[in-house]
């Protein structure tokens, strides 16, 4: 697997639109598999990213918001409710995007992907969207 996210970390740095750094977090665990970025960042930072991102998708509050979504739509699945996240920050753009949601998978795994703020977004999302699905199942 470690072949697999190293390939699409890879493909995502080279094709994203100003993309400075491109990385994938497995959900169930927490834990950063893999990372390229054009600066060196401490270790801890990069822990703390894969930490922020798994909640930002299942902290208690967003699930218990999916639920309710999910409720209130009548929809009876366990698929989670939020699929992207786009964070901008004063100079970055910062995507999250679950893999596996075209294909019905398990949605462990989170893409993420920081680019310069001037980057067009649509674009940003397109060339992201498209590299994921590409590799299909991590």
């Amino acid at each position: 697997m470690s072949e697999r996210t190293a390939a699409l970390v890879k493909h995502l740095r080279e094709d994203v639109p100003e993309c400075l750094a491109a990385g994938i977090i497995d959900m169930s665990t927490g834990m950063l598999l893999n990372v390229e970025t054009v600066d060196s960042h401490p270790s801890e930072v990069l822990d703390l990213l894969a930490a922020a991102t798994l909640d930002l998708f299942q902290g208690r509050n967003v699930v218990m918001i999916e639920n309710i979504f999910k409720e209130r739509r009548g929809v009876v699945s366990d698929r989670h409710y939020f699929q992207e996240i786009l964070v901008n920050s004063d100079n970055l753009a910062h995507l999250f995007l679950r893999i596996g949601q075209e294909s019905g998978g398990e949605q462990e795994m989170v893409a993420v992907v920081v680019c310069r703020k001037s980057v067009n977004v649509g674009m940003l999302l397109a060339q992201t969207r498209r590299v994921v699905k590409e590799h299909g199942r991590i």
